[in-house]
């Protein structure tokens, strides 16, 4: 049977490694999110073996962020590829015991060149951290392979560390919702950051009928376009909706509600959104509302669209 108490050890033995980085993320840390923040290039990420696999998920934790960076193989920079490094960028090197040579070749030619550099690094004494800028420590007590050779927890702490550096960066930016959304258009993430005007019902979609209509004309727009609702304008301005809802309970309250007209029967002043607000927000404010239809208005409260509940599910949103 599988010893599960190994699979525990080597969990707490990672979670212990980034706990006792919470301790380090001091002035030398805040010195590394200047440096990013204030870097006019690309953020280079460099690091040999599982410390390079490391470094390809913290550039794309950059990029995806709005820091723009890449990985560098370092053995591949220093046979031709240097040219990628210009003055004005700033390198973070990965090795745990900084002194990997490829790295260290790579190093000089990055001082030669003028660019910045930091440093993560499980030994704040090596020939890289001594050549840095900024040293990050990540040591770490003990490796959660059981012979404590394979990279498992230095690796998940410089990995965790990466991360507390993007994130901290992102803030200092002022990376918003909005910026994640132009970043990020595709798959199940770009979908939830889609913005109204791109799932909304519009044109002849939309159901919208005067403030006069009879209800007749009413209950057809609504079943027709089956939304469960639909926009009563007057003129060009959205006076209020009509719901399901609202027919059910004036027909429970009126003899024939084929009498009346849109406006004896809408709600006046309905939930309206603005057409690049996320889908995101927008299921938020349904689900707050307890409502299943936003109708999208512009600034003059011209009905744009309307988005239904469904329409967040069916994109797979969440």
């Amino acid at each position: 049977m599988t010893d599960l108490s190994l699979a525990r050890r080597v969990l707490q033995t990672e979670a212990e490694a980034i706990l006792a980085l919470v301790g380090r993320v001091d002035e030398r840390f805040d010195r590394a999110v200047r440096l990013l923040y204030e870097c006019r290039g690309r953020v280079i990420v460099t690091g040999m073996g599982k410390s390079g696999l490391i470094c390809r998920k913290i550039a794309a934790t950059l990029s995806s962020t709005g820091t723009p960076a890449f990985f560098l193989h370092p053995a591949e920079a220093i046979h031709g590829d240097l040219g990628a490094i210009q003055g004005d960028d700033v390198v973070l090197a990965l090795s745990y015991s900084g002194e990997t040579q490829e790295l260290l070749r790579l190093v000089e030619a990055v001082r030669r060149l003028g660019a910045r550099l930091i440093a993560i690094t499980g030994c704040p004494t090596s020939t890289l951290a001594m050549t840095a800028d900024v040293s990050l420590d990540c040591q770490v007590r003990e490796e959660a392979c059981p012979m404590n050779l394979a990279p498992t927890a230095s690796t998940t702490a410089a990995l965790a560390l990466g991360d507390a550096l993007a994130m901290t960066l992102l803030v200092e930016k002022g990376f918003c919702q909005e910026d994640f959304a132009n970043l990020h258009p595709g798959g199940k993430l770009g979908k939830r950051l889609m913005r109204l005007e791109q799932l909304m019902h519009r044109g002849p979609q939309a159901p919208v009928v005067r403030r006069d209509a009879p209800m007749r004309d009413v209950i057809y727009e609504m079943s027709s376009k089956g939304l469960g609702m639909t926009c009563v304008v007057d003129g060009s301005r959205l006076a209020g909706i009509i719901t399901d809802g609202d027919l059910r309970r004036h027909m429970n309250a009126t003899e024939s509600i084929l009498n009346l007209r849109a406006g004896d029967v809408m709600t006046a002043n309905p939930v309206t959104a603005d057409k690049t607000l996320l889908a995101a927000q927008a299921l938020n404010i349904m689900e707050q509302r307890k409502i299943t239809s936003l109708v999208v208005v512009d600034a003059n409260l011209g009905v744009e669209g309307v988005v239904h509940l469904h329409d967040l599910w069916r994109t797979e949103l969440f």
